[in-house]
């Protein structure tokens, strides 16, 4: 086997042009796909200078990550199908130029764009002070840190890619979490792997949260597209999203105005411990298919938010350490989690692109089987 990894140690300081480039040719493990290629480069001008870039594509699929924004993704594309959103944020905004206590302390939308980031890791959800007084910003830190120790790993006989960044968000007398993320393709696979390991790098216990915001609009999001979601209980968040529990599970045409509707899920998991969600256009031939484990990440929330287009028309599908409510709120409830000092907690998830009718039908098997051990019960009323 044929295992080469690239450190990117300090991946900031990489200046003005792509630091690696890999291309290879089809080999017996990589049929599928005639070539693939990992770049790195830097982002100049504007909101977005110094952002750092990996472009990682597998020979179907091609994601964009960012290492100085937590290691989020920022946009993908499998087989010409768009992984993303229109938001009004058009481009990467520097960590630097989001002030998080901004606007009423929710900044962080100042720097909202990606198809996929993270909220927590100390906290996230609504701001406000916690209990004790400490101010709470929205969604969180993870998501305008900055990486460190990037590297790729390369294996040729599998033809695995695997992009690992570690991110730290510390302070004197405070927080002390690192994330070590973990991204995967494999070539010639329409399949993402994250796997996120959370550790507590102090010596007493800390309360975590972490929330996967998975941004994602046309093609797959428009006029009757349909999410499906295996569950054991469903409750709207709040008043709004009660006005539209008959039809959660179905999207309008962009609306001047729409308020955004959210709710809470409990799912069912399947014979492997995997919760399920998936997001299929209305013509029933392409879908967007998630799974993650349910050991770790219990909960799940989806975000409607069908507004014009321009305005950012997009639906979430959020799995979480716990809901997106007040931390105190998950406090209270026995929901927060807590890591002992020095112990690790790994979150994994997996999204695969359905591309066409075939493929989308194999996922409704594997969502229906879910569903079927578990009975269903729809609050309609908030219950979380």
């Amino acid at each position: 086997m044929a295992l080469h990894q690239f450190e990117l140690l300090n991946v900031s300081q990489k200046v003005g042009k792509p630091a690696w480039e890999l291309s290879a040719e089809t080999g017996p493990q990589l049929a599928e796909t005639e070539s693939w290629f990992v770049e790195l480069r830097r982002m100049r001008g504007g909101m977005s200078d110094g952002i750092d870039v990996v472009t990682i594509n597998n020979g179907v699929l091609e994601l964009d990550l960012l290492p100085t924004r937590g290691m989020g993704i920022w946009k993908g594309e499998c087989n010409g199908l768009r992984l993303g959103w229109d938001s009004p944020v058009k481009l990467p905004v520097h960590p630097s130029l989001v002030n998080l206590e901004g606007r009423g302390q929710i900044g962080w939308l100042d720097g909202f764009s990606e198809w996929i980031c993270r909220c927590g890791l100390a906290f996230n959800g609504p701001p406000g002070p916690d209990e004790d007084g400490s101010p709470l910003t929205l969604h969180g830190k993870i998501a305008n840190l900055a990486a460190h120790e990037v590297h790729l790993e390369i294996d040729d006989e599998t033809g695995r890619l695997t992009l690992t960044g570690v991110v730290d968000e510390s302070s004197m007398f405070g927080t002390n979490l690192r994330l070590t993320s973990k991204v995967t393709l494999y070539a010639g696979q329409p399949t993402i792997q994250i796997e996120d390991t959370v550790t507590n790098c102090a010596a007493v216990p800390q309360e975590y949260e972490l929330l996967y915001h998975i941004n994602q609009g046309a093609p797959f999001l428009s006029d009757d597209s349909e999410v499906l979601v295996p569950f054991t209980e469903m409750s709207p968040r709040d008043e709004r999203g009660a006005e539209g529990v008959e039809t959660w599970n179905r999207y309008q045409p962009p609306e001047m105005g729409y308020a955004e509707q959210v709710y809470f899920f409990k799912p069912a998991s399947d014979d492997d411990g995997n919760g399920q969600i998936l997001l299929q256009n209305e013509a029933e031939n392409i879908g967007l298919h998630l799974t993650f484990q349910t050991e770790t990440l219990p909960f799940l929330a989806l975000w409607k938010n069908t507004l014009p287009h321009q305005d950012g028309y997009v639906t979430g599908m959020e799995p979480c350490t716990d809901f997106p409510n007040h931390r105190s709120e998950e406090r209270q409830a026995g929901r927060l989690k807590s890591i002992d000092g020095g112990a690790s907690v790994t979150h994994q998830l997996q999204l695969r692109v359905a591309r066409d009718a075939d493929e989308l039908h194999a996922v409704w098997q594997v969502i229906q089987q879910a569903q079927k051990s578990s009975k269903s019960v729809i609050h309609p009323t908030p219950s979380f």
